[in-house]
């Protein structure tokens, strides 16, 4: 069975905690905070102001530049605040403040839940279509899809691949859209198929969802979904990774930086942005809700919610039975790759693919040793890299050995941290590293 090449780990995926819980739509907030940044890229431009009305699905913040995103309003109501306010991680960002009043929504869009599979659309106007909905990567990275889906000079696509691993611990919101959704991801798939003129998309699936492997081809037979395939992976982590699931998908391995995908013929899209494609161009439906998992071993139950952007995170988890009694630590995605919430007025995103709650014994950390030197951090690492050595680097800020040690090169999936038997914070500092030399970099191109 196929998986990529080096590094990976095993870690318990917790999925059964959330697994079985259908899709559920949360009722709609009272009001939500609407961060201009939800993607990378520049930040989007309010187009509004306070004291406007506005519809669901109304467009109410421009994308600023090439990689940017439109921001649509989730909910109909007033504006009542354009300002800044703390996000999940205490950083003030730009955010409009809608006060909910009813729900009523964009005419264009079609709310219908029939199936409209038939696109005859042209490649150019499928990715226009497409930017304009705001649409952008749904697997936590929140890549915007339109500048993923245009296709350089001298370079051409052969292969567009659907994620639909979700290798990420505790995460099942994934499973459930492939589950439930599946007819509306296929067509989605279909239609990007068409945007880059390919004829064949893998949907890479790991076989402990047996389940969604067979529904997915059962419903491609039926369908005559041609070109289309589900490909079972070992399950292994971080098979969700992008430059991971390629060399499982196709065997190619994408060079470093500044070398992307494309440069190998591959695409990747992760399966509910697939969804979400199909309602952009089928539908005339912007991105403003997507499929959250609410888990964790101490929730008193958990969910697979349909909720709108910008609900807060308390909300969330209240519907869930609030926080349970106790030290707890609340994460934005899952405990591999999730960020810590210190505050749960945040709002919800679009690269929020789920909330996990871990007791205060989950998450406590080991008392930090010396590094042992065992090198189980650098048998773990995925993209073949020296965690130890960089994390080193990094916190003795020696910032061009950290750069010339590929230090950009991390997908900061936490192999190494997972494996250190010193306990070594080593992903936190590797993080931190990555934005100094990230900007470095920056500074060095604005001389140039």
């Amino acid at each position: 069975m196929r998986t990529f090449p080096i590094g990976g780990i095993h870690p318990s995926d917790n999925k059964k905690w959330s697994k079985d819980k259908a899709i559920e739509v949360m009722a709609l907030p009272d009001e939500v905070a609407i961060p201009m940044i939800q993607h990378i890229g520049a930040p989007a431009t309010p187009i509004v102001a306070k004291g406007d009305k506005v519809l669901t699905g109304q467009i109410i913040a421009q994308a600023t530049g090439f990689v940017s995103a439109n921001i649509h309003s989730p909910i109909s109501g007033v504006v009542k605040a354009i300002d800044e306010f703390a996000n999940g991680e205490g950083l003030y960002r730009q955010m409009i403040v809608i006060k909910r009043e009813g729900d009523e929504w964009v005419e264009s869009i079609d709310r219908s839940t029939e199936l409209k599979r038939e696109c005859k659309l042209s490649p150019a106007d499928i990715i226009s279509k497409i930017k304009d909905a705001g649409i952008v990567g749904m697997g936590g990275a929140t890549f915007p899809t339109h500048v993923k889906l245009t296709v350089p000079d001298g370079q051409k696509a052969e292969i567009l691949i659907i994620n639909g691993v979700e290798c990420e611990p505790y995460l099942t919101s994934d499973y459930r859209t492939m589950l439930e959704r599946g007819e509306e991801l296929l067509t989605g798939v279909e239609i990007l198929m068409r945007a880059l003129n390919v004829e064949r998309a893998v949907i890479g699936v790991e076989n402990n969802k047996p389940d969604a492997v067979a529904h997915l081809n059962d419903l491609i037979a039926k369908g005559n979904y041609r070109g289309i395939e589900v490909m079972a992976l070992k399950t292994r982590y971080p098979q969700g990774g992008e430059k991971q699931l390629i060399a499982a998908v196709t065997g190619r391995q994408v060079p470093p930086p500044p070398a992307l995908p494309i440069s190998v013929g591959a695409v990747v899209c992760n399966a509910s942005t697939s969804v979400a494609v199909y309602e952009a161009v089928q539908k005339n439906k912007p991105l403003i809700e997507r499929v959250v998992t609410i888990t964790g071993k101490q929730l008193k139950d958990t969910h697979n919610f349909l909720l709108r952007f910008g609900t807060p995170i308390k909300s969330v988890l209240d519907a869930a039975g609030g926080l349970p009694e106790g030290d707890v630590k609340v994460l934005n995605g899952g405990p591999m790759m999730g960020r810590s919430v210190v505050n749960l007025d945040a709002p919800v995103m679009k690269g929020c693919s789920g909330i996990t709650v871990l007791s205060g014994c989950e998450a406590s950390r080991g008392k930090e040793l010396a590094c042992i030197k065992c090198a189980k951090c650098v048998s773990a690492c995925p993209m073949g890299l020296e965690p130890y050595l960089i994390s080193k680097l990094s916190l003795r800020q020696l910032w061009d050995r950290a750069e010339e040690h590929k230090i950009m090169e991390c997908i900061e999936c936490g192999c190494c941290s997972y494996t250190c038997p010193s306990n070594l914070p080593l992903l936190d500092y590797i993080r931190i590293g990555k934005q100094t030399v990230m900007g470095n970099i920056r500074a060095r191109a604005m001389k140039k």
